[in-house]
């Protein structure tokens, strides 16, 4: 396994933000959602960094990825992962409640939480609301809740999604304006699309419209220099410099595989003397990765057939989420461009495929986008 580069003071600080927050950070307990291109470290910071940090601040945390499991509803996901805190709850001898006890001083009489629900029908028709379920949390754990949902753009992909946010808005609005609350629901969604995050607090319409949006603080020259440091430590004298590594890197999109496999590549290009100094091989490897990650996903578009590459080209080029795919003269432009007639109803069946395929997203009501804003860019630099 890769070594963890670690960011304590990052998570110290944004853990600090949510649990004891300043005047200028008290809009938090409204919503935080961070954005960030896929494979840049957000999982990897969030599951090392920043839930133990919460932790041992004495918050309950849930995690849960949206894209664990992409043939289960958003909804079910989510549900599935409180159910999973709230047994561990209710488990007396259970790690969650050891460690509770110890920095919270809880005194529970040897029993675990008691819920005034079935566990089994959290989120049925019939059964607790989540807003019941973290309540109940909140007061007898005596302190915050922190729901982190990655991915989090994927909720509104579904009308149940949407609706689950809806509740999460309802769980934060009975918890947090409580005059003697012992404690917040605190809601940190992560996304991989900026424009689809963004939506989420920008749109009136969307269950958290108003929270607070920010930027994933991707890796920076820290970590490119940690990475140079250990393989000086190991014997590797073939490195490139600083300033050109962190170049690097910077063309990788801040991806920290990428950017270690630039540098094995960079390690064998030497080795079967390519003439080129590190700082000249480097960019020239980078450049080249970034195009073939890129492919890789812009395969899947061609493997299903021209009519898939027009339409991708089309959501493509848009400027924020494209519309009227389906239209009949979105079908006649088609036809154009792949020279024999398109008829709309062949269409739906194509973007169904390239949704299956996850290098598109449905926004909405007719409303779509590409799933990964960086091959969304290639893309159009190679269509200019």
């Amino acid at each position: 396994m890769a070594e963890v580069f670690r960011r304590p003071q990052l998570a110290a600080e944004l853990a600090r933000r949510l649990l004891e927050p300043g005047v200028l950070d008290e809009g938090l307990r409204s919503g935080l959602f961070l954005a960030g291109m896929r494979r840049t470290g957000k999982t990897t910071f969030l599951r090392t960094d920043l839930v133990p940090e919460l932790e041992a601040r004495g918050a309950v945390v849930i995690y849960v990825d949206l894209w664990s499991d992409t043939k289960v509803s958003p909804a079910a996901l989510v549900h599935a992962a409180v159910r999973r805190t709230l047994a561990e709850l209710a488990a007396p001898a259970s790690p969650l409640l050891a460690r509770l006890r110890r920095i919270r001083g809880l005194d529970l009489g040897g029993m675990g939480f008691r819920f005034g629900f079935q566990l089994e029908e959290l989120g049925e028709a019939g059964g607790a609301t989540l807003a019941q379920a973290f309540s109940e949390v909140v007061d007898q754990a005596g302190g915050d809740v922190v729901l982190i949902v990655d991915e989090v753009q994927q909720a509104i992909t579904t009308e149940e999604g949407n609706q689950m946010l809806l509740a999460l808005k309802a769980a934060r609005d009975a918890i947090n304006p409580r005059p003697d609350t012992p404690g917040h629901f605190l809601f940190l969604g992560t996304g991989s699309n900026r424009a689809l995050v963004s939506e989420l607090t920008a749109r009136r319409n969307q269950a958290f419209a108003g929270a607070t949006s920010l930027s994933y603080p991707v890796l920076g020259e820290d970590y490119v220099r940690h990475v140079l440091e250990r393989l000086e430590a190991t014997g590797v004298t073939l490195r490139p410099s600083l300033q050109a590594a962190c170049r690097a890197f910077e063309t990788l999109g801040h991806r920290p595989e990428e950017f270690l496999r630039a540098l094995s590549q960079l390690q064998a290009g030497s080795s079967r003397g390519s003439g080129l100094a590190p700082d000249q091989l480097l960019p020239v490897i980078a450049a080249t990765l970034r195009g073939a990650a890129a492919d890789l996903e812009l395969q899947k578009v061609e493997q299903i057939g021209g009519l898939a590459v027009v339409i991708f080209d089309r959501v493509a080029r848009s400027e924020g989420p494209a519309r009227w795919i389906f239209s009949a003269e979105s079908a006649a432009a088609y036809g154009q461009a792949i020279g024999r007639e398109v008829r709309v109803e062949e269409i739906q069946p194509v973007v169904n495929e390239l949704l299956a395929a996850n290098v598109l997203m449905r926004l909405g009501h007719g409303r779509y986008g590409v799933t990964d804003p960086c091959v969304q860019e290639i893309w159009r630099e190679r269509q200019r």
